[in-house]
Formats: C-alpha cells, structure tokens, sequence
C-alpha cells in the first residue's frame, strides 16, 4: 500500500533540505524553504509540483534575493489540517497569511505554470503588491472546449473517492509510467528530478492534493480579470512546451499590456528544471525608480 510522503523520514535528501522548515497556520501545516538574503522573492510552483522543482534554480537566485518557496496546500510536504478552501482565492489567502506568519513582504514573484495564475490572482485580490510577475509557461488560459467543461466536474468526482488517490500512487510505483508522463511536458530533466516526482506522485495524500486544486481552480474568472492586473508580466515561454500552448502567450499579451514575452528554443513545459542558470539569468527584477 503506497504510504503519505512524511517529512522526518522522506525529506532527509530532499533537495535545499538546509533551507527547509515547517511553519503552522490556520487550518496548514506548510514546508517551506527560505534561502539566501536581500530583497524577498516568492517562489510558486506548479500543480502536482513541489519545492524540489526550484532545486537548481533556489542556488542562483539566492545570491540576490531572500528565496521563499513553499510547497502549496495539500502536494509535496504542505498539509491540510483543517477545512480549507484549495480554490485559486482560497489558495492566495492561505498563501497571505503564511507570509504574514513569516514576516515577510515579497516584491518579486515568480510562478511555474499554475504557480503563476496563482501569483496573478494573488496580485489581482490585493494579497501580494510585486514590482512584477515572472510567469514561467503560466498556466492562465483554461483548455479548450469541452474538456474545459467536463475536467472540473471530473476530478471534483474523483476527489470524492478515497480509492482514486491510492490506484495513481500504487501506479506510479512503475518508473515508465512516470518517465511517460514527464515525457508529455516537453521537457528532459535531470535523472534526479525525475526520482523525485516519481517519489510524489506515489503519496497518496499529495494525489489528493493535486486532485482538489485541480477541480477548484477557475481560470475563466481569472481570464477575465486578467486585464485589471496591475504589476508588469514577464512570460517565459518554452517553445517545446506540450502542456501549455506557446501560442496561449498571444492571448495573455493582448489581455496584459504591460506584459513582455521571452520565448526559449528547445525547452519545454518544465523549462526552469531543464536550463535553470538561463531562467535565473532572464529573473532580473529591478526595484522600479
């Protein structure tokens, strides 16, 4: 039977481990990492992710700023204790009172994916005040379709059965399986990266996790207000990317104008795991004058 990823045990190689720490909150048990010093920069990952995701990245932005990536609520380390809402408002007061916790106001922000739609909404319900947004494939244009339809009701279904989480784990025992399903991103990462994503994907409650964002999230809502953010955009876009259409960045440009977009040949969905010294490079935020 797969077992819950449990931080004493499974977290003693876990990459940045010195960095790691839990921090209570109402109704969260969070694992976040804090690294580096000078100005704060949130880090957010994307959905089925966790910390482990920023492992090369957390080295080269630390050496100018005060990294902090938390695990989101219920993947990787990061557990639900109480009720809570895992929608995308839910997820950015949670993520506002972890910082308010810490301490610590960021005025720089990047997300990977979904990580960004978050860090959008964030700024969008006056939770986070960035100079900018470094969108890494942002995740802000919902599927197409009726997929778009028919994906949330869906997984709402199989968040309800306790059985679901415990058959993805118990697949993910097959190292093919997981290497197949990276393979969709678009990416190649190290052998390391992938030995860690096989290791959450076979938690049954990190699943579950990713399961409940997944049937909460609303990117129409955040679609439409995508046009009243107010910090600067910077999109970087994989060009292999086959999770999130390049070509959704045209959409994303004309909704945010003051939005840029960097586009990097030959890197896929999971680009800042692929060649993170060139994403560390493009994550030049100066303070604005």
């Amino acid at each position: 039977m797969p077992e819950a990823l449990d931080f004493s045990r499974d977290a003693q190689d876990w990459p940045n481990r010195a960095a790691s720490r839990i921090v209570e909150t109402p109704g969260i048990r969070w694992h976040v990492q804090i690294a580096g010093s000078g100005p704060p920069l949130l880090l957010l990952h994307g959905t089925g992710a966790s910390t482990h995701s920023w492992a090369e990245l957390i080295p080269h932005l630390s050496r100018q700023f005060t990294v902090v990536a938390p695990d989101l609520p219920g993947q990787g380390f990061t557990r639900i204790t109480g009720r809570r809402d895992v929608s995308m408002t839910g997820m950015a007061r949670a993520l506002r009172e972890l910082l308010n916790t810490l301490a610590l106001e960021p005025r720089h922000a990047v997300g990977h994916s979904a990580g960004a739609a978050l860090l959008a909404r964030m700024s969008l319900d006056g939770q986070l005040d960035p100079h900018s947004i470094v969108a890494i494939n942002g995740a802000f244009v919902p599927f197409g379709g009726v997929v778009t339809r028919l994906f949330a009701p869906l997984a709402k279904l199989l968040t309800l059965n306790p059985f679901v989480p415990q058959l993805f784990a118990w697949s993910a025992s097959d190292r093919a399986a997981v290497e197949r399903l990276l393979k969709n991103t678009g990416s190649v990462i190290p052998e390391q990266s992938l030995a860690l994503y096989q290791r959450l994907f076979a938690s049954p409650d990190h699943v579950a996790g990713t399961l409940a964002m997944m049937a909460s999230w609303d990117l129409d809502a955040l679609l439409r207000d995508l046009p009243k953010l107010k910090p600067p955009l910077v999109l970087i876009i994989g060009e292999n990317d086959l999770t999130v259409p390049p070509g959704d960045a045209h959409l994303i440009s004309r909704l945010v104008p003051s939005s840029r977009t960097i586009r990097l040949a030959g890197l896929g969905h999971l680009a800042h795991e692929e060649n993170p010294a060139r994403i560390a490079e493009l994550i030049v935020l100066p303070a604005p004058a």
